[in-house]
């Protein structure tokens, strides 16, 4: 193994890199059941080959193509079947509610913007309009006849 070859222990690389030993050691062995999320799982492996000295770019594809290998064989019938018990699982799970989980739903303000705006010109016009009103040949009246008949 090349960290071996190079005189590098398990426990430095695991300090050097920051990352657990085991993980380190589920790398080598190639336990790749033991990560949840094979992206985070692609980054050890790159930073790992990076700190050995070997070509990250070229491990990874190899692990690509490991891992296409790998999922290929697996029948799609099972794939199918495996699909419908997680969305059977997580449709029967109780589902926790809160602000940081769920998404608000935007409602559309443009209507409630624009009745507004329509009541703010309707009332300028009947201020305008009463205004208008009581002027008289530009004087202002103080007093509103009322005619009979």
């Amino acid at each position: 193994m090349t960290r071996e070859e190079s005189g590098v222990s398990l426990e430095e690389a695991s300090g050097d890199l920051e990352i657990k030993t085991l993980i380190l050691e589920n790398i080598e062995d190639g336990n790749i059941g033991c990560f949840k999320d094979i992206f985070v799982l692609k980054d050890y492996i790159y930073n790992y080959a990076k700190y050995l000295g070997l070509e990250p770019d070229k491990i990874i594809d190899e692990f690509n193509e490991y891992l296409f290998e790998y999922t290929s064989k697996i029948p799609l019938e099972d794939i199918e079947k495996a699909m419908q018990e997680q969305q059977k699982e997580e449709s029967d799970e109780e589902k926790i509610i809160s602000p940081y989980t769920t998404s608000v739903k935007k409602s559309n303000n443009f209507f409630i913007i624009a009745f507004g705006v329509a009541l703010a010109l309707l009332v300028l016009l009947v201020v305008v309009w009463s205004v208008k009103q009581i002027t008289v040949s530009n004087k202002t009246t103080n007093v509103i006849s009322v005619v009979e008949r």
